[in-house]
């Protein structure tokens, strides 16, 4: 038996051979080989039950798999909302003309390298971000493209590189923050964490280091929080591995006397201060009980999100000091299933996944059935661009997760849980692992839960790549092993979903509020947000705004104070144009309602909803033309095709905006897309075509103007390629780096000379723009 088929003989024992097994046996495969080698397959459908027809099925399906052969290294280029509206696929047109691809074509001719777009890598506050293999570069922008392929070539073989980058391949040490999420991970928190662990060695002191979960503020990382036994609280924020040893000895005393006069004498040369900034050092006071850090933390109340920087994800001992597994016990002890669901209801919680559906109506019918199995899932597939919510509370706070979980299966008489998590998020996958084997150690998942007759167990099901398995029945069918197509409902989950068994099915989010809504009764949660929207909501705040990062906000704020308040403003001194929420499902908010409250109902009477809870600002050199088109395509593309009015209107009002979008629009195009977007809505089978033209509504709402003057054949803010045009002034020095830039020589080298673009071979990649100096690049 040859070493292959040893693979896969292992891959099918390991994952089963029925129906059910196609996704994990060719994600297996594919991790394997980086693609799906038909050799392979075929060996598949001869030792098993798996036929080719579930092969192409599953495969042709979601967008994990690949049957091509692919380049010794991937480069994937995010083009999430947050990267796309700062250059994304600017970007990734740049890689393709260095490696002179054409059409469909992804892999470079050597076989070296294959180049692929994704919606999202976790990254937002680094956007756009461009990762290649394990090594992720941040802020890249399009004359960076050399330098980033030759900094991994350098690199790619010394194992001890920096994994996080910038596009000129300088390393990045500080721009997210020092955590253990994905973001906090690409801030360069390792060599924080190392320049910690080297001081508190090398003075001898008594200090404890830790790692903490997502804090949310993405935009001063790295953090570093000090606690001395005896004193306030002090957290350093933007923290550079060379201040550390400044921050921990003005805070800690060295053991013995000559270390003491070193740090004494250190002090007195350096001068360091404590009470102001210094060094670039961004210095914040945070109250643990208070939960309150500058204005970024202040109006944030984290339940989901509770002891947020204080705990270890996976560190047991540590969650349970913080009221960890009360809520379970107390339900198990204390209350009834009738009882659990009763408080859920009155505590006014509503599901988290974009629908809002009443959270303990959904217990109630699940627990109503009768049935000799019924399931539980956690709903983690998180596909919307931009958007790391659920990414941030699997990796941060996995017990608080499965806490909750095991509070509903109680509730409802569940049998058994999964989670569904995408393959894509490998931190939260690990997390959670690792989190479930703890939990079975200490008798807080399996048989007889904390001495009760409580038996449950939890599994978990990775995801392959398909945004419209985030709606129930389609995530229902992908773990069945089939493709994730929607079904007619009813019969609702609640009474027939997963394996035709009843089925509760909620959002992470959801989850992660349950345990604190049974710790501390139902008014505690009821007394925070609006009349019908009660509680909080996580959001991804990203896109053009001072300080983006995780926050959890109380329903009924306001769009505005979410941005004024807690984003800091719009950056870069622009002017704030309007709001994205929602993601692909939900609508943009101009400027002018900026005071609309954050809650179900205020966001759907102006045309958004809350969706999963992306929140994307935009700035006046946005077009919100493109952004209309940029949610369409991807909700064309990941439309499953199943029926007419999703699979063929997505693509009729697709086909519209690319005309407008080149100059070839009509007036009475506008008219066509409000028609289709109507019956797009109207007839589809499930949530992503019903909500697909909310982008297309609400821009043609709020910004009409600027569609008839792409119409008119001009692009307001200069972003459609085909409605601009690039030219230089005659404050132009003649520095020469944009001829020196210019990827298809359309500006003559002509040094202290004003500068002449040629405009017929120009491609309008911006990469001159980018690089000028003196700002001489005219776009219009």
């Amino acid at each position: 038996m040859t070493e292959d088929q040893a693979f896969i003989d292992r891959i099918l024992e390991e994952k089963g051979r029925g129906k059910n097994a196609v996704i994990p046996v060719l994600q297996a495969i594919q991790a394997q080989y980086k693609y799906l080698p038909q050799p392979i397959l075929e060996y598949v459908c001869d030792h098993s039950e798996i036929t080719p027809a579930q092969i192409t099925g599953v495969a042709s399906f979601y967008s994990q798999f690949r049957m091509q052969p692919v380049g010794e290294h991937m480069i994937k280029v995010c083009v999430g909302t947050a990267c796309h509206v700062k250059g994304a696929v600017q970007v990734y047109d740049a890689f393709r003309r260095e490696f002179k691809l054409e059409g469909e074509n992804d892999t470079d001719i050597d076989g070296n390298y294959t180049i692929e777009k994704v919606s999202c890598l976790g990254c937002c506050t680094l956007a756009p971000v461009v990762q290649i293999d394990d090594v992720t570069y941040g802020h890249v922008n399009t004359n960076q493209i050399k330098s980033v392929i030759s900094d991994f070539e350098k690199h790619k073989n010394d194992k001890k590189r920096k994994k996080f980058r910038k596009g000129d391949g300088t390393e990045i040490q500080g721009e997210i923050r020092v955590g253990l999420g994905s973001c906090c991970v690409a801030s360069g928190s390792d060599e924080v964490r190392e320049a910690v662990e080297n001081v508190v060695e090398n003075s001898g002191m008594n200090v404890k280091l830790k790692h903490v979960g997502c804090v949310g503020m993405c935009h001063q990382v790295p953090l570093l929080e000090v606690v001395p036994t005896d004193k306030e609280p002090t957290l350093y924020a933007k923290v550079r591995p060379e201040d550390v040893k400044q921050i921990v000895e003005s805070h800690f005393q060295s053991v013995g006397l000559m270390q003491r006069l070193k740090r004494s004498l250190t002090n007195s040369v350096e001068n360091i201060r404590t009470d102001a900034a210094w060094n670039g050092v961004e210095r914040y006071k945070i109250d643990i009980r208070e939960k309150h850090v500058s204005s970024f933390l202040g109006k944030q109340i984290p339940i989901a999100t509770e002891h947020r920087g204080v705990i270890n994800p996976t560190d047991l001992e540590e969650y349970l000091s913080n009221g960890g597994f009360k809520a379970l016990k107390r339900a198990l002890d204390e209350m009834k299933p009738n009882e659990i669901i009763s408080t859920i209801k009155e505590s006014g919680l509503r599901g988290r996944g974009g629908a809002g559906f009443i959270t303990g109506l959904k217990w109630d019918l699940v627990s109503k059935e009768k049935s000799d199995a019924k399931y539980l899932i956690c709903n983690g597939d998180e596909g919307d661009p931009g958007a790391f919510m659920d990414r941030m509370l699997l990796e941060s706070y996995p017990y608080r997760v499965i806490e909750g979980m095991l509070i509903a299966a109680y509730a409802v008489g569940a049998t058994h849980g999964f989670f569904y998590i995408r393959a894509e998020y490998p931190l939260a996958l690990k997390r959670i692992r690792e989190a479930l084997k703890i939990c079975r150690t200490n008798n807080y998942l399996g048989s007889g839960i904390l001495g009760s007759g409580f038996n449950f167990d939890i599994n978990i099901y990775e995801g392959a790549g398909a945004f419209v398995c985030g709606e129930e029945s389609a995530l229902i069918a992908s773990i069945e092993g089939d493709r994730g197509f929607p079904r007619l409902r009813p019969p609702f989950p609640a009474q027939q979903g997963l394996w035709n068994k009843p089925t509760l099915i909620n959002n992470t989010e959801t989850f992660a509020q349950v345990s604190y809504i049974i710790r501390n009764h139902s008014v505690s949660f009821s007394r925070i947000g609006t009349e019908k929207s009660k509680g909080t909501k996580v959001f991804a705040l990203a896109g053009k705004v001072a300080r983006g990062g995780l926050i959890e906000v109380p329903m009924g704020i306001t769009i505005r104070q979410v941005i004024e308040e807690i984003g800091g403003g719009v950056a870069n001194g622009r002017t704030f144009k309007a709001v994205q929420i929602g993601g692909p499902s939900g609508g943009c908010v101009p400027h002018w309602l900026a005071d609309t409250p954050i809650d179900f109902e205020s966001l759907k009477d102006v045309g958004a909803m809350m969706g999963s809870g992306g929140l994307v600002v935009l700035d006046d050199t946005d077009c919100m033309v493109d952004i209309a088109k940029y949610f369409l395509t991807f909700t064309q593309q990941e439309s499953c095709g199943k029926c007419t009015f999703c699979r063929v209107g997505t693509r009729r009002m697709l086909d519209i905006l690319e005309r407008i979008t080149e100059g070839k629009g009509k007036l009475e195009d506008l008219d066509e897309l409000e028609k289709l977007a109507e019956w797009t809505g109207k007839g589809s089978l499930c949530g992503l075509g019903k909500t697909a033209p909310n982008p297309v509504l609400s821009t043609l709402k709020y910004f009409r103007e600027e569609y008839e003057a792409h119409i008119n054949g001009v692009c307001p803010t200069g972003k459609c390629q085909d409605l601009i045009t690039y030219s230089i002034t005659d404050d132009c020095i003649g520095c020469t780096k944009c001829a020196q830039d210019c990827p298809v020589d359309a500006i003559a080298f002509k040094p202290h000379e004003v500068h002449v673009i040629d405009t017929e071979l120009c491609i309008k990649c911006d990469a001159c723009r980018q690089v000028c100096p003196v700002d001489a690049i005219l776009v219009k």
